[in-house]
């Protein structure tokens, strides 16, 4: 048996818009959660900031788990472009999860979330960015979010 380790990436910061309700459909309740740039993202192995124009697209299924499914960007500090789309899974006991939509500070810990960030980098230094797994765990705040993301060595 092969085990995997980690690689610690970057820490990343942002601030998000108000949710943009679509509503109940066949599948569970949708809504989009709008990105604002100039989020700071930093780590050992890369440094920039998030760009705009990007927004996750959330799905709250019947279970009451949330599926993220996020499309943005890095610009870095030397001037490369990067693609991510971060898919995952936030849940946690319904009295947890009441407490984050009404915007109270919560412990991570109390909750689930994690994700699958995928990377689409330009030829150069973060092409690597394009030969690897990756993970992340993250925190929601009432107009924020924190991502953790590792590579999977």
């Amino acid at each position: 048996m092969i085990q995997p380790g980690l690689e610690f990436v970057y820490e990343a910061e942002g601030a998000l818009d108000a949710p943009i309700p679509i509503g109940q459909t066949v599948d569970g309740t949708r809504r989009i959660i709008p990105i604002h740039s100039g989020g700071r993202v930093e780590g050992p192995l890369i440094r920039g900031q998030l760009l705009g124009s990007a927004s996750d697209w959330q799905l709250t299924r019947p279970d009451g788990v949330t599926v993220a499914d996020a499309i943005y960007a890095i610009h870095t500090d030397d001037d490369v472009v990067i693609q991510i789309r971060n898919r995952g899974l936030r849940h946690g006991p319904p009295e947890v999860m009441a407490r984050l939509a009404a915007g109270e500070e919560v412990d991570p810990a109390e909750y689930y979330f994690r994700t699958v960030p995928e990377f689409i980098a330009p030829n150069g230094r973060y092409e690597w960015m394009n030969r690897s797994i990756f993970i992340c765990s993250g925190a929601r705040y009432a107009s924020g979010i924190k991502l953790w993301v590792w590579r999977v060595t």
